[in-house]
């Protein structure tokens, strides 16, 4: 009776490759997460030691503005998910109007933050004023360093897809940094909800 073995499914270089990279963003992403829900944490445990919330004599929080930049990250994920799509199906067109779309939508972010802190500061809410501006100014800036990071991603896509490297049979690249977009616009929507909303 002859022996029997385990056999071990071959699986081409480029498959472990693609394993290994979205094993390596799951680890990226999981250790943002933790930090961010440290900083989420850290916030809830100083606001609920303030009898009154703002604290008194700080200036109100801008409603709109925070409200306008969540729906800006929003269509920019649904924009990059199209990209995609489009990428799956070879219509690379589309990838790089998706990825123009995308970069210009997280710039017209940042600049939205820019327009919110200058916004907070004129009205009085300076980076030493304490408890509150500590939570807005370092949570929304450690943020906006995420956005920029995604800038630059997307930047670095671009020529992948002008030049063919990136195509319908390798957008592994591009739907790890969509991955990434999604992870900042839930941590966003987070963000905005518990300092601008609750």
């Amino acid at each position: 009776m002859a022996a029997t073995r385990d056999v071990i499914p071959y699986r081409p270089a480029a498959a472990r490759g693609e394993d290994t990279a979205w094993l390596g963003m799951f680890i990226f992403l999981g250790s943002w997460a933790m930090m961010f829900a440290s900083l989420f944490f850290s916030y809830g445990v100083l606001r609920f030691r303030q009898a009154t919330w703002p604290p008194p004599g700080t200036p109100p929080l801008p409603q709109l503005l925070p409200a306008v930049n969540t729906g800006v990250l929003a269509l920019n994920a649904l924009v990059l998910q199209r990209a995609l799509s489009a990428a799956r199906r070879g219509a690379k067109s589309r990838v790089v109007a998706g990825l123009l779309e995308g970069t210009l939508l997280g710039a017209v972010f940042v600049a939205l933050q820019v327009v919110l802190w200058t916004s907070l500061f004129k009205s009085g809410l300076a980076l030493e004023d304490g408890s509150l501006a500590a939570v807005v100014y370092g949570l929304t800036g450690f943020h906006a360093l995420h956005v920029v990071v995604g800038l630059l991603g997307l930047g670095l896509l671009l020529p992948a897809v002008l030049g063919g490297t990136l195509n319908a049979a390798r957008n592994n690249r591009l739907r790890l940094w969509v991955m990434y977009w999604h992870f900042v616009g839930v941590v966003w929507l987070t963000m905005y909800l518990l300092i601008f909303v609750v």
